[in-house]
């Protein structure tokens, strides 16, 4: 352990969690300069301290502007070797961050749908649409929600004619009902 320790002013600045995570990190031999920060919370100086015990540079996501969770999507992706700049843009939340460390860890072209437009189920379901090698530019459109861009993608892979439905005037209720009708008229 080093030599370093929490003055009594220092202790009263902070909470009970914020000093265990400071704590920990001289324990574990960390720059903890990079987190010490009240502005910081205990759970985004968690991740900051993990990223600095696995050798990366946290400077990328050690920044008020992001919350814990996208700190965490950060670090993992860094953890991954996947090109983090594709999402480190804080508009993106940390669930849209998931959907995309989750593509760029499965070689997808991500292009696609890394874009703060789309939330995070439609994201998916572009994604989806990827893996099973279906044309996602039918409905990779903010004109579609999720629910709809689900009908669409499911039609595509099941083969079917999807361009009789795929219309954001339809609802998505009303899309299943006729990917239904079609799947039944094909089987």
């Amino acid at each position: 352990m080093c030599g370093f320790y929490l003055s009594e002013d220092r202790l009263k600045e902070l909470d009970d969690l914020q000093i265990y995570e400071i704590r920990k990190g001289i324990k574990n031999g960390v720059d903890i300069s990079l987190y010490d920060n009240q502005k910081f919370d205990w759970w985004q100086m968690r991740q900051i301290r993990v990223g600095l015990e696995k050798g990366l540079d946290v400077k990328v996501y050690s920044n008020f502007k992001y919350e814990w969770q996208q700190m965490r999507e950060i670090r993992l992706g860094m953890e991954s070797e996947v090109d983090i700049t594709i999402y480190t843009n804080p508009m993106f939340n940390h669930w849209q961050m998931k959907q995309i460390r989750w593509g760029l860890e499965h070689d997808i072209n991500v292009d696609l749908y890394a874009n703060p437009e789309f939330n995070q189920i439609q994201m998916y379901q572009i994604r989806e649409g990827i893996i099973n090698k279906v044309d996602v530019s039918i409905y990779a459109t903010k004109d579609f929600n999720s629910g709809q861009m689900e009908q669409i993608r499911l039609g595509l892979e099941e083969g079917l004619d999807v361009g009789f439905y795929t219309n954001p005037m339809y609802s998505t209720r009303q899309m299943e009902r006729f990917r239904l009708r079609l799947e039944q008229e094909l089987g």
